[in-house]
């Protein structure tokens, strides 16, 4: 049986892991020099960051436990950009500045409302195959 990581897979691995190094690079950037101007904004944009990390480490990875992980951090990256999106469209004056997931991610090309979608639709699919016994890919 192949892993999740491997096919169409690989590339969620790679858009993961480019977030993951862009939301961590934003969020360090923004709590080292500005923090006092927005320190909830920033504050998400760190936990987006870890959100990716995560959700990057635990699709690389096979077995059960990083498959109910991976299930759990991308399932928090949704919900966060709905919630972070959500928010920054009913009340702008909550988050002065822009995090990764204002907008439902708009500064990002929407990148961080779809990816969530693709990564459980993902791995919803690798659990049918790997239920039937079928390849994984």
């Amino acid at each position: 049986m192949q892993p999740k990581a491997s096919g169409p897979g690989r590339l969620l691995v790679a858009v993961y892991g480019v977030f993951a190094l862009s939301a961590t690079a934003r969020a360090g950037y923004q709590i080292a020099t500005k923090f006092s101007e927005a320190p909830l904004a920033y504050l998400l944009s760190a936990l987006a960051a870890v959100v990716y990390i995560v959700a990057t480490v635990a699709l690389a990875r096979s077995g059960p436990r990083a498959y109910w992980i991976s299930v759990a951090a991308v399932g928090v990256g949704l919900a966060g950009v709905l919630a972070v999106g959500l928010l920054s469209l009913l009340d702008p004056a909550v988050l002065p500045h822009d995090t990764v997931w204002s907008g439902f991610g708009k500064g990002y090309g929407y990148v961080p409302l779809v990816l969530p979608v693709l990564g459980l639709w993902w791995l919803w699919r690798y659990r049918l195959r790997v239920r039937r016994g079928a390849p994984a890919a």
